[in-house]
C-alpha cells in the first residue's frame, strides 16, 4: 500500500514554493517564463528547480519551440534553440478527496495535478457524525486500495481532503456548524487521522471548489474571481489579492445567508430572510408545491412544469433568479471580482432563471462592477471531491499543517 504521508518536498525557501506553484498551475512552462512571472532571476529558478527534479517531483523534457512563440523575444528563447519546459510529474504523489452530503459520500483519488484517477460513491442513510465518519473511513480505505494496482501504479498517498458544507474551522479540522448534516463541533480531522494514520485536511466545500478552480481551472489566469454554487444551498468562494479568502473566523462568502429574501421565511440555519429561503433548489420546490397545490411533486417535476410554461412554477424560478441576481450584485459591489463562476447541481436549471438573474444583477451592480462576467460552469459531486483533494495539494506545496515538510 503506497502510504507515505510524510514524503517531503525539497522546498527550502519561499522562492521554491513560488516556483513549484507556477510549474504546478501553469506548466509546462520554461524557466525563463517562471523568472518573468515571479520576478526571480533565472539562476534562482534553476536553483529552486534542481532538487525538485532530483527528487522526482518535476521534470524537464526538451521540446522544440519556435523562436517567436508566445511573443517571447528571440534573444530570450534563443534562435532555433530548444527550451526545456518544466512540468510536475503527476504520479509523484497521490491524494484522496472526499465530499460529504446528506445523501451521498463521494470519494476520488487524484494525482499531483488533481487529475482524477478513481471514483467511488456511497449512499448515506444515517447523517449522524458517528455513522458518516465510519463510512468515510471505509470509503477512504477502499480508495487507498486502488492506489496499490501494479497495472496502474500511483504515487505515495500524502493526505486526505474532506469537504463539508457549513462553518468549518479548517485550521483545526473541526466542523463547527453544518446545518445540512446536523453537525456541531465535530473534530473530523482528528477522528479520521486517528483511524487512517494519514494527514487529513477538512474545509468548507465551496472553498474547496474555489481552490480547485484557482489552481487547476478557470481561475489560473484570473486576478480575482468568485465561485457561486446553487443547489440545496447557495454558497460563494472568493479569490482576491492572490488568496482564496478564508475569513478571520473561518467564515467568508456566505452569499446564501445574506438577508435579501422575505423576512417571514425561515432558513435551515435558523435565521430569517436568507437568500437560500428563496433561491435554493429545496426552496424552489417548496414554493412550487405550495402554489400549485401539488405536494407530491419532486424537483424534476417542478422543472418540467416550469419548462412547460406553468405560471406558478415559473414564478418560483423567477423569484429565485431575482434574489440570486441581487445577491451577486451585492457581492460584486463589495469585492469587485472580474469573473463570477456559477456552479453546482442547480445550474442544470440555469435557463429557468437566467434572464431574471442577469436583469437583477444589472439593476443593482454599481458602475463598472456591472462589467463583471457571469460564467456558467457545470460541476458534478466528483468535482467537489476533487476540490477537497486540491486543498491537500495546496497545503502540501505550501508546507501547511498537517502536511508539513
Amino acid at each position: 500500500m503506497p502510504l507515505r504521508p510524510n514524503r517531503p518536498l525539497p522546498l527550502a525557501t519561499p522562492a521554491g514554493v513560488e516556483v513549484l506553484t507556477r510549474i504546478l498551475t501553469q506548466g509546462p512552462i520554461p524557466r525563463v517564463e517562471i523568472a518573468r512571472r515571479t520576478g526571480l532571476s533565472q539562476a534562482a529558478v534553476t536553483k529552486a528547480v534542481a532538487p525538485l527534479i532530483e527528487a522526482g517531483f518535476v521534470t524537464d523534457q526538451p521540446v522544440a519551440v519556435p523562436a517567436d512563440a508566445a511573443g517571447e523575444s528571440r534573444a530570450e528563447l534563443g534562435i532555433g534553440r530548444p527550451v526545456s519546459p518544466l512540468t510536475v510529474v503527476p504520479d509523484s504523489i497521490s491524494v484522496i478527496g472526499l465530499k460529504v452530503t446528506p445523501t451521498d459520500l463521494i470519494g476520488v483519488t487524484t494525482d499531483f495535478r488533481a487529475g482524477i484517477r478513481a471514483v467511488r460513491h456511497q449512499q448515506v442513510t444515517d447523517t449522524s457524525a458517528d455513522a458518516v465518519l465510519k463510512r468515510l473511513v471505509e470509503l477512504a480505505r477502499e480508495l487507498i486500495a486502488t492506489l496499490d494496482d501494479p497495472a496502474d501504479p500511483a504515487g505515495p498517498l500524502i493526505g486526505i481532503g474532506v469537504a463539508v458544507s457549513g462553518d468549518v474551522d479548517a485550521r483545526h479540522g473541526v466542523v463547527r456548524d453544518s446545518p445540512f448534516m446536523g453537525w456541531r463541533d465535530i473534530p473530523v480531522a482528528a477522528l479520521l487521522t486517528e483511524q487512517l494514520k494519514v494527514p487529513v485536511v477538512v474545509t468548507n466545500d465551496v472553498r474547496a471548489l474555489t481552490v480547485a478552480e484557482h489552481w487547476f481551472g478557470v481561475g489560473v489566469d484570473a486576478d480575482s474571481f468568485a465561485v457561486v454554487t446553487i443547489g440545496s444551498g447557495v454558497g460563494c468562494g472568493l479569490y482576491i489579492n492572490g488568496e482564496v479568502v478564508s475569513g478571520a473566523h473561518g467564515v467568508s462568502g456566505e452569499l446564501g445567508h445574506l438577508p435579501l429574501a422575505p423576512g417571514e421565511l425561515v432558513c435551515t440555519c435558523g435565521r430569517r430572510g436568507c437568500v437560500e429561503t428563496v433561491a435554493s433548489s429545496d426552496a424552489i420546490l417548496a414554493r412550487v408545491r405550495e402554489t400549485t397545490g401539488r405536494p407530491e411533486l419532486d424537483l424534476a417535476g417542478a422543472i418540467e412544469l416550469a419548462h412547460g410554461g406553468d405560471a406558478h412554477a415559473r414564478e418560483a424560478f423567477d423569484r429565485a433568479g431575482e434574489v440570486i441576481g441581487s445577491a451577486l450584485a451585492a457581492m460584486v459591489n463589495l469585492v469587485g471580482p472580474e469573473l463570477v463562476v456559477i456552479a453546482g447541481e442547480g445550474v442544470a436549471d440555469y435557463d429557468l432563471y437566467d434572464q431574471r438573474m442577469r436583469q437583477a444583477f444589472s439593476d443593482h451592480a454599481f458602475g463598472a462592477a456591472g462589467d463583471c462576467r457571469l460564467m456558467l460552469r457545470s460541476h458534478t459531486f466528483d468535482d467537489w471531491a476533487r476540490g477537497a483533494a486540491a486543498t491537500v495539494i495546496r497545503s502540501y506545496v505550501r508546507g501547511e499543517p498537517p502536511l508539513t515538510r
